[in-house]
């Protein structure tokens, strides 16, 4: 899912991605010198930058990676969501719906996204956390894409949301394991949304609240840019699967999510 994952997050999060001053390509413990003066003036504390950027080099392999992400979807939807979206997924995403009911209850009325929306996108990209969820260091992922001068804004922006995810304590520096952009955890997001979730006690909860907020803001959100209608169509050309541009602008993975979603609540 690692390939899907990147494109969630590209497109959910390029368009609102603010400006900062690293100056990337170059020397790269340079740029390092340059992100811990914008950690800074961020708020986040030396000895928290220190432990973070100790011994950090560039990963050559997360770059090359990142180089082969172009004609991701190359399948038809038939061919994609079949291999996506079986009984198995199916009976243990309506599991899902039962056993996290009141969470997607309360999540749902604040964020006004279905709770099945939550779940097939929470399936697709982990199989509800038993999936690959990576096994790279995040900072060394992030600041290697944020010295990369093709998306340098997004991730300076996300490896300062990863410090800010350590300095307040939600997950240390050991723990900061994820993927080939710095996908973390059950829902392979970057770590900026899930730095917005700070009132969310439980992984779980975390995963799913980012889900329904890919674009909030702290402090703890309110609200999303788009919010979709329950028992509303969600195919193509509906205003409800426009507003999954927030979770991919790739027209196959939302009409995914659509299948899924409607399969868990037997439509």
């Amino acid at each position: 899912m690692r390939k899907l994952g990147l494109a969630i997050f590209f497109g959910a999060l390029t368009f609102a991605t603010p400006s900062y001053a690293a100056r990337c390509g170059g020397d790269f413990n340079s740029f390092l010198a340059s992100m811990s003066a914008e950690a800074q003036a961020a708020g986040i504390s030396q000895g928290v930058i220190s432990q973070a950027f100790a011994g950090v080099t560039e990963d050559g392999a997360v770059l090359n990676f990142d180089r082969r992400q172009r004609g991701t979807f190359n399948k038809s939807f038939e061919q994609y969501v079949s291999t996506r979206v079986g009984a198995g997924r199916i009976n243990g995403g309506r599991a899902m719906l039962q056993r996290y009911a009141p969470l997607l209850s309360s999540i749902e009325q604040k964020f006004g996204v279905p709770r099945q929306i939550l779940v097939a996108i929470w399936g697709l990209e982990t199989d509800f956390g038993k999936g690959d969820m990576g096994k790279l260091p995040v900072i060394r992922t992030l600041a290697t894409m944020a010295h990369d001068c093709r998306r340098t804004e997004l991730f300076q922006g996300e490896l300062l949301a990863a410090l800010k995810i350590i300095q307040r304590g939600d997950l240390p520096l050991r723990d900061m394991i994820g993927a080939y952009a710095g996908e973390i955890g059950q829902t392979q997001f970057l770590p900026r949304p899930i730095s917005n979730t700070a009132s969310i006690s439980t992984a779980t909860a975390v995963s799913i609240c980012a889900i329904a907020c890919p674009t909030c803001s702290p402090p703890p959100p309110t609200s999303c840019t788009q919010r979709l209608q329950d028992g509303r169509a969600l195919r193509r050309g509906t205003a409800n699967f426009e507003a999954m541009r927030e979770w991919n602008h790739a027209t196959i993975y939302r009409k995914t999510i659509a299948y899924f979603a409607d399969q868990l609540v037997g439509r």
